[in-house]
């Protein structure tokens, strides 16, 4: 009797858990190589939604409602429409949402009206560090300042060690007098501006960053060290 691969996944409604079976497929089909790549398809990870433009808020509920946990980035910006000031939440990322699927749940995402497709390299969807993410949402929660920036090579590269973006890197950028540090999703050439404290990074490279590889958590290095300041014009 030839042996059958199941899965199990949350489809609907949360609170029930059902078991998906597939057809039978005799196991000594899949090589060791190919084991891997389907236990990947398998793990939930964040990825980039491009979308047709302004829909991203429709997408974003839409995707909601199919309970696929998503992600999309907001600022808050002032309009002025004849003799009236009108505050209004954009997206920081023009044309994009964030989504955490396994990837055997990619129809269910491309389905979704005003889907244009997963950003992919080779014809492959290109997964997001989960740090990213999860760094963004919390300073966004925070109250942290930020604007849509055009990708830019500018600046110095640096590290967060402590607050809200504990753990990214970006570059360092003057604007006038403040500081700000430029956040790049780098798949999908598109940055940010944020407020930043130069107390709150460090130069990539530098001796409180370089020495032995240990096995720490990503975010084991988020403490208040010693404030250094780094220098670096930004006109815009």
């Amino acid at each position: 009797m030839a042996k059958m691969i199941c899965c199990l996944r949350l489809v609907g409604d949360p609170a029930k858990l059902y078991l998906l079976l597939s057809c039978p497929i005799p196991m000594t089909s899949f090589s060791d190589n190919e084991l891997p790549s389907l236990a990947a398809e398998l793990e939930p990870r964040w990825y980039a939604v491009y979308t047709h433009a302004r829909h991203e808020k429709k997408i974003s509920e839409q995707l909601s409602q199919k309970s696929i946990e998503q992600f999309l980035p907001l600022y808050e910006t002032v309009h002025r429409w004849k003799d009236r000031r009108v505050r209004l939440q954009l997206p920081l990322f023009p044309s994009y949402v964030f989504v955490r699927i396994a990837l055997l749940d990619q129809p269910r995402v491309l389905e979704t009206p005003g889907v244009v497709r997963l950003v992919s390299f080779s014809g492959k969807p290109v997964p997001l560090p989960d740090l990213e993410i999860s760094a963004l949402r919390q300073g966004l929660s925070s109250g942290l300042r930020a604007e849509p920036l055009a990708y830019t090579a500018l600046g110095r590269r640096v590290r967060v060690k402590s607050g809200p973006l504990c753990g990214l890197t970006g570059k360092l950028v003057r604007r006038k007098e403040n500081y700000r540090i430029v956040i790049a999703i780098e798949s999908i050439n598109r940055s940010i501006l944020c407020e930043v404290s130069v107390d709150d990074v460090e130069a990539v490279g530098s001796a409180s960053t370089r020495g032995e590889k240990t096995r720490q958590s990503p975010l084991s290095h988020c403490h208040d060290l010693s404030p250094q300041l780094f220098t670096g014009d930004f006109s815009g």
